[in-house]
């Protein structure tokens, strides 16, 4: 999938589900939990013991498009392409990785927070704009920010749940990207991986009733 590719599915489904987990054991099966609730693109964060065996296992499934996040080196970037990343996903800005991810042929989106971030990552070849940490302002920052910059593709992943991701989209979000409202602490803690499932399920349904 080249970066465009992955770039305009990922604006047709709308939503990705990243995972960030101290436990090895629960990272699997928790991401099973929200491929069966309707998420196709899904994020392992690097800092996941063995996340670079998930993304190759999972990235073999027919239907299901990997990223790879907290990537903050190039030797990140080229360890999490090889296992089959198609995106790779920093929580900021740094020209190093945009320039790896150019150079392996995937998609990049940096974390920005500040209208001078996004534009810089933008210029440096992110294709799309993580916004990381969630503004005070919410949903109304996001058509802040793409008034005077319209080109933009910015994929909120801090702050967004079922209550509030009609707001985020009507404000021109691109994506959204769904961390602590899907992987729930206490469902992760206790193994409740059917609850993980219903959270899916439920944030899915919010995004599909935007369209």
């Amino acid at each position: 999938m080249t970066p465009d590719e992955f770039v305009s599915f990922f604006g047709q489904v709308k939503a990705s589900a990243i995972l960030r987990t101290p436990s090895a054991e629960a990272a699997a099966p928790a991401m099973e939990a929200a491929l069966r609730g309707g998420f196709k693109v899904i994020e392992f964060t690097l800092t996941i013991p063995n996340a670079l065996e998930l993304i190759q296992e999972f990235s073999q499934r027919p239907g299901v498009v990997v990223g790879a996040g907290t990537v903050l080196t190039t030797q990140d970037a080229e360890a999490a392409v090889k296992a089959g990343a198609t995106c790779l996903v920093s929580p900021v800005v740094d020209e190093a990785v945009i320039d790896a991810a150019k150079s392996l042929d995937v998609a990049m989106m940096p974390g920005t927070h500040t209208p001078t971030e996004m534009l810089r990552a933008h210029r440096a070849g992110g294709q799309l704009q993580k916004l990381f940490p969630a503004p005070g302002l919410g949903a109304p920052y996001v058509t802040a920010c793409l008034g005077p910059m319209p080109f933009l593709k910015i994929v909120p992943t801090n702050g967004v749940d079922a209550d509030n991701v009609a707001e985020y989209l009507a404000a021109g979000a691109f994506a959204i990207g769904f961390v602590a409202p899907l992987f729930d602490a206490a469902a992760m803690a206790a193994g409740n991986y059917d609850s993980i499932e219903q959270r899916a399920r439920d944030l899915i349904a919010a995004v599909d009733a935007c369209r």
